[in-house]
């Protein structure tokens, strides 16, 4: 049995304008919303969204045709990439990095994160949520802010700094997890 529980929440994705050009209060509140993510129990978490079962579903995926390579960063495949997704699947079944379990939105991206003002109002599309790690959620928040500020979307935010996610979170940035994480999303 499945339930769907739904609330408008006010508000703006993160990707506004509003907050996009506003860099630090972004952050902040992007912050917030990580923190309130980890904060979340996972004693009683009925989904686990283990590293063995994403690639498991990564290979599935890859062995069906359910997958559009097309989409993919840029430096994935060809020079100084990859040779081909079955090489790339194969290095991320060779290179899987520690657990560091935390509860994962599983697509945190600025437009599945709502703001309302100086607040974090929700999250949208949690349909991959569960017990994960919580590299996963850093990179795509990582890749997304980027991807949103270097014209990748058709917005520049000059001097934009991606990667002062990390300060704000207070974390210093493991940029091999990023990267696994980052390179494993190509598969979804």
């Amino acid at each position: 049995m499945e339930y769907l529980l739904m609330t408008r929440i006010p508000g703006k994705m993160a990707c506004d304008p509003e907050y996009l050009n506003r860099p630090g209060l972004l952050l902040t509140l992007l912050s917030e919303a990580i923190h309130m993510l980890w904060q979340v129990d996972l004693m009683d978490c009925p989904v686990s969204r283990s590293l063995e079962e994403e690639l498991a579903h990564a290979r599935y995926s890859l062995e069906n045709g359910l997958v559009d390579f097309s989409r993919c960063e840029p430096e994935t495949f060809g020079s100084g990439g990859f040779a081909s997704p079955e090489a790339l699947l194969s290095w991320l079944e060779s290179n899987k990095p520690p657990l560091e379990p935390a509860f994962s939105h599983g697509d945190c991206c600025l437009p599945n994160i709502l703001f309302d003002g100086n607040r974090v109002s929700g999250f949208i599309d949690l349909g991959d949520a569960g017990k994960a790690d919580r590299w996963r959620d850093l990179s795509l928040c990582y890749r997304s802010l980027k991807h949103n500020t270097d014209g990748f979307f058709g917005r520049v935010i000059p001097g934009f700094r991606p990667e002062a996610l990390f300060d704000a979170l207070g974390i210093r940035p493991d940029w091999d997890r990023l990267r696994y994480y980052i390179l494993l999303d190509e598969f979804f």
